[in-house]
């Protein structure tokens, strides 16, 4: 409030009705512009006095965290605050006198979920509190954007870290399972001398459990079975650790995305079929042709859709569908599994972050690179118990040459042979500059 306000509200009693009404007039248009200003806030404000009833409320507030009706009757507000969580936070930090600073609440009540942060501060004038003041803000994006750079930092770390580590235990690796076939090979030879030497040996097809030498040779094919399918989980680890770090070539051609979606369900159609997973394939048959590399897409696919087919360990519905959204093309890739824990959240893009006894932890990292190095990103939106959805956007490209239709083209014409002609003030017709039939 302006300082002269407070000293003519002092005199009223001297002022003259033009004078009233003048003030009025000034105090009304202070009050419209704070009003205007509040309103204007891209954040949410809740003023409360000593009593913690709601005052005030900006109108961007009931966009992110909606309100109930009020009547004129003072409400306390967290009495007025539908979402009852948060509700439940209002009440107990007014009460409590404390002061808080971003508080992080999700809430679903506009349709979509938000990440909405909470402050709450004391409104303080001549060294008294006068009420208390909630600020809200909405920093989904925000949280979104962070995410984003720490898998790309990530990323970045890992590829500093590929060239000597990976070529360290490849190299190893692909010696030890030379060496192992070698032995195998070798071990196969000397058991065959071993059998011409010892007929009565030979093992019996119908019997299994065998003593003596046969026992012996069992047990080494057994654990030489185990070493080989160890040595190839550690190459797979190692591909999958080089293919996230180095850079991408992409071969990308223009090609019929549904019809790409529409075969990866056929090819993994009998593993789907045998976890007990129903399909759902839905396409938008006006998406057009994106420009994507199939070979590497397909590996950031299946990935998705082996992710969805252990989730849903008792079975379930798959559901892919795409949409086309303004210059983008938005596929959608739901399970109906166990979902993803709120904690996790966060980190399921990140290297080496798994939950699976045998995962590497490197398959969502893999897909994040594909879809980025596409010029596309990829969320995931996740209920505990219920289910998730991977959901890609590809931007459509945009190949179209803007020409000028032929009616502008003709007006154009016009125009110009009108400015030739222009000194004789002789009409001209559109199809050259050729005067014009009198009707």
């Amino acid at each position: 409030m302006r300082p002269i306000i407070p000293r003519a509200l002092q005199k009223i009693g001297k002022l003259t009705p033009e004078q009233v009404q003048g003030l009025l007039f000034s105090m009304c248009t202070d009050i419209d512009r704070l009003e205007t200003v509040l309103d204007s806030l891209a954040e949410g404000i809740l003023v409360c006095d000593t009593e913690h009833n709601l005052i005030l409320a900006n109108k961007h507030v009931d966009r992110l965290l909606p309100l109930s009706r009020r009547g004129e009757d003072p409400l306390r507000v967290w009495t007025v605050v539908r979402d009852d969580r948060v509700a439940d936070f209002l009440e107990q930090a007014l009460l409590s006198g404390d002061r808080v600073r971003d508080r992080e609440f999700e809430t679903g009540t506009t349709g979509t979920g938000r990440l909405l942060s909470i402050n709450i501060f004391p409104l303080v004038k001549d060294y008294q509190v006068k009420g208390s003041l909630i600020y809200v803000d909405d920093i989904t994006e925000k949280r979104k954007s962070e995410s984003r750079m720490r898998r790309i930092e990530n990323l970045a770390s890992l590829t500093t870290l590929a060239a000597g580590v990976a070529h360290e235990i490849k190299n190893p690796l692909g010696s030890i399972s030379i060496h192992i076939q070698l032995l195998q090979k070798a071990f196969a030879k000397n058991e065959e001398l071993y059998f011409k030497s010892h007929p009565e040996d030979r093992p019996d097809p119908n019997f299994s459990g065998e003593k003596g030498p046969t026992g012996y040779f069992q047990v080494f094919h057994k654990y030489m079975e185990v070493i080989n399918e160890e040595i190839e989980r550690l190459n797979r680890i190692v591909v999958d650790f080089l293919f996230a770090v180095r850079p991408m070539t992409l071969n990308l051609r223009g090609g019929d995305f549904n019809v790409f979606l529409k075969e990866l369900l056929e090819f993994t159609g009998h593993e789907l079929t045998r976890a007990g997973v129903k399909t759902v394939f839905e396409p938008d048959g006006d998406l057009p042709f994106l420009d994507f590399d199939e070979r590497i897409m397909k590996q950031a696919m299946l990935n998705l859709v082996q992710n969805a087919m252990a989730a849903m360990e008792n079975g379930g519905t798959l559901t892919i569908t795409t949409k086309r959204k303004d210059n983008e093309a938005v596929i959608s890739v739901c399970d109906t599994g166990t979902g993803i824990p709120e904690k996790n959240l966060s980190k399921i893009f990140e290297p080496y972050f798994t939950t699976k006894e045998q995962g590497s932890g490197l398959g969502l990292t893999l897909v994040f690179k594909i879809i980025r190095e596409h010029q596309g990103e990829i969320t995931v939106d996740t209920r505990e118990g219920e289910g998730t959805c991977f959901i890609i956007t590809l931007p459509i490209p945009q190949k179209e040459r803007r020409l000028l239709p032929a009616g502008e083209n003709a007006a154009f014409t016009d125009a110009r042979a009108f400015a030739a002609g222009g000194a004789s003030g002789q009409p001209f017709s559109g199809t050259g500059f050729l005067p014009a039939e009198e009707p």
